[in-house]
């Protein structure tokens, strides 16, 4: 048997794909904004999670009394759950129709955020944030095969807009909401608040979204090829996540990324064998479809490895609350918010050539500004920085997107959506291992001479090493009992190292975003676009 061809080569072809038993656009149902408004409820919650729990770690930690690799689980097996899931979960979309897997996504999030609230161990509350991933996995491409299958191809790029603007907005705006719902309610709340918004979105589901399905979706599973593509993305994401705590020059973190790579290899051999393979390698003949998969990936390099020094410098460097640091990350919201919708009209009008290229270009040079940061630098022009990011982000969270599912077959778009989002968790957890490990190396190579230029006594092995974990997220290693004079020697000392390492990892984040133009620049519209434009109201 041999793979099957797809055709990515213009959109008269694409548009037969089209379901023709599919039911016609009545009333609210179908209706494109509606549908948009749906799926941007559901997105919302699983964009939210993944940074508004961080902020409610440490009073888990308390209540719970877990140790500290227990806390790290609850991030770490919603992320794996996630970026392993979702291209099989694309692929369920596209065999089960994009609105089942939708609404299964919402009830099971939702509940599992439930059943995560009324927890009583740090066990149970990272089974169901497993869960959790489990079912955003599901939700996540369905969303973007609605909005595929419901627009036509002048207003996807709008609506793609608006759907990124609000991931952008809850990814960015978590802290915040996570702040205020841990310092005046409980870290249950945190949860909780997922149930009313699964409501919501579940209501609207059922009225609102209109099954599509293409005529030559896949009626087949490839089990195999699920097998090998999940334990592959399973060892890799893993050895990305624990490569922080065993090092990058252990044997245990280079298994596991060869592992990853030998079962990539034979997930390729297989799937040019099987009838309906999971994902037909033939897609990635478009060449503007593997750049947009690789620009996403450079893109959360740059863009979650930076940021997760950022919230510690706000934090631990300028001593800010969760709070005041979530609001002073305002700007880059503000203009993810602001530019999203924007940028979706520009790349209607232009392509998403340029739009794209100059979005990675100004992520670049944000990225060069926060190298600059100091430890009394002051907010307005932090906010700067923070703007000129956000500004730079939207067109590629935009672009990248419809260029990926746009360049793929209507019966691949739930696939499509699947790799977007894989890409997106995979450069987040590359960005923050790899720039995490520039972080160690130069807090490592520099504290020691630091601390002594003060005049501080020189310590131990293996207190030098406490001492380092500690100013890696920018915390000065002040034992009790401390003279205050010394105290404040040893805060510089830490805040002065961090600030280096943080300035080298934004140097590197800068550096990935400058590839990222030059793959910008192979990207065009997506010749597929049409295929799924909807018949509704606009």
């Amino acid at each position: 048997m041999t793979s099957q061809t797809i055709d990515t080569t213009g959109p008269g072809d694409g548009a037969s794909s089209a379901s023709s038993d599919q039911p016609p656009a009545t009333g609210l149902r179908g209706h494109p904004w509606l549908t948009l408004l749906t799926v941007a409820v559901g997105v919302m919650m699983v964009a939210l999670d993944g940074t508004i729990v961080a902020i409610a770690n440490p009073a888990i930690q308390a209540d719970l009394k877990a140790s500290f690799a227990d806390v790290q689980w609850i991030t770490n097996g919603y992320f794996l759950a996630l970026a392993v899931a979702l291209i099989t979960a694309g692929k369920l979309g596209d065999r089960f129709g994009h609105r089942q897997t939708f609404l299964i996504g919402v009830v099971g999030f939702a509940a599992a955020s439930g059943a995560i609230g009324l927890s009583s161990s740090i066990g149970s509350v990272v089974i169901f944030r497993v869960l959790q991933g489990l079912f955003g996995a599901l939700l996540m491409p369905a969303a973007l095969g609605l909005l595929r299958a419901t627009f036509p191809a002048e207003k996807l790029n709008m609506a793609i807009g608006i759907w990124g603007m609000v991931i952008g907005a809850s990814t960015a705006g978590g802290p915040i909401l996570g702040g205020v719902l841990v310092e005046h309610v409980n870290w249950q709340s945190v949860f909780f608040i997922n149930v009313p918004v699964g409501v919501l979105a579940l209501v609207l589901g059922v009225l609102i979204l209109l099954d599509h399905r293409a005529e030559n979706a896949p009626r087949s599973f490839d089990i195999l090829g699920i097998a090998l593509l999940s334990a592959a993305m399973f060892c890799l994401v893993w050895a990305l996540i624990k490569a922080p705590t065993w090092g990058w020059g252990d044997g245990l973190t280079w298994t596991f990324i060869a592992v990853s790579l030998v079962g990539f290899v034979l997930f390729a051999v297989w799937e040019t064998k099987v009838k309906e393979p999971l994902i037909p390698l033939a897609l990635f003949r478009s060449v503007a479809l593997s750049a947009g998969v690789v620009l996403m990936v450079l893109m959360a390099i740059a863009f979650m490895g930076g940021l997760f020094f950022v919230t510690f410098y706000l934090q631990n460097v300028h001593g800010m609350s969760p709070i005041d640091a979530g609001l002073h990350l305002l700007p880059l919201t503000g203009m993810m918010i602001v530019g999203s919708p924007l940028a979706g009209a520009m790349i209607t009008k232009l392509g998403p050539r340029i739009p794209l290229a100059g979005g990675m270009a100004s992520v670049a040079i944000a990225m060069f500004g926060m190298s600059t940061l100091e430890t009394d630098t002051g907010s307005a022009v932090m906010s700067l920085w923070f703007a000129l990011l956000g500004l730079g982000l939207a067109p590629v969270m935009v672009g990248a997107t419809e260029v990926i599912v746009g360049n793929a077959p209507m019966e691949l778009s739930g696939v499509a959506g699947g790799l977007q989002q894989a890409a997106m968790q995979i450069g987040g957890s590359l960005g923050t291992a790899v720039l995490g490990a520039v972080m160690a190396s130069k807090v490592d190579g520099d504290l020691a001479a630091n601390w002594k230029d003060a005049g501080l006594p020189a310590l131990p092995p293996a207190q030098l090493d406490q001492a380092s974990e500690a100013v890696q997220v920018g915390v000065a290693p002040v034992a009790k009992g401390t003279p205050e004079a010394v105290v404040a020697k040893i805060t510089d000392v830490a805040h002065d190292t961090f600030i280096s390492g943080m300035s080298l990892a934004s140097l590197v984040a800068a550096g990935v975003a400058v590839v990222a133009v030059f793959v910008a620049l192979l990207t065009k519209r997506g010749a597929n676009a049409e295929a799924g434009a909807g018949v509704g109201h606009i």
